[in-house]
């Protein structure tokens, strides 16, 4: 078995704050776990490593408990949603069109 170890980085972020740790990993690690050993939650109260969104570079795993991870990859760690975008789209789109009719929608 390979016991060679691999550097990674695993980021969390909040709108007033952020913290990324590197980490030396073992070759075989998942998102998941690279997450979980990344001890954020200690520093974010109420992040819920198990079970938060991850993904690597900018893109959503799906599968972060079987991803692999590979030399020099970032794991991002993914706050829910707060409001639904295609929502606020259309509540920006509906206000532009009232805005050019000389009227405003009513909210």
């Amino acid at each position: 078995m390979d016991k060679r170890n691999i550097a990674v980085e695993v980021v969390y972020a909040l709108a007033d704050r952020q913290k990324l740790v590197s980490l030396s990993v073992p070759c075989g690690t998942t998102v998941r776990e690279a997450a979980l050993r990344s001890g954020l939650d200690r520093d974010f109260p109420g992040l819920d490593l198990a079970n938060s969104p991850l993904g690597v570079f900018g893109k959503v795993v799906p599968g972060a408990e079987e991803r692999v991870l590979e030399e020099g990859e970032r794991v991002e760690i993914y706050r829910p949603l707060i409001a639904d975008p295609k929502e606020i789209r259309k509540l920006r789109a509906a206000r532009a069109a009232g805005a050019r009719a000389g009227g405003r929608p009513a909210d």
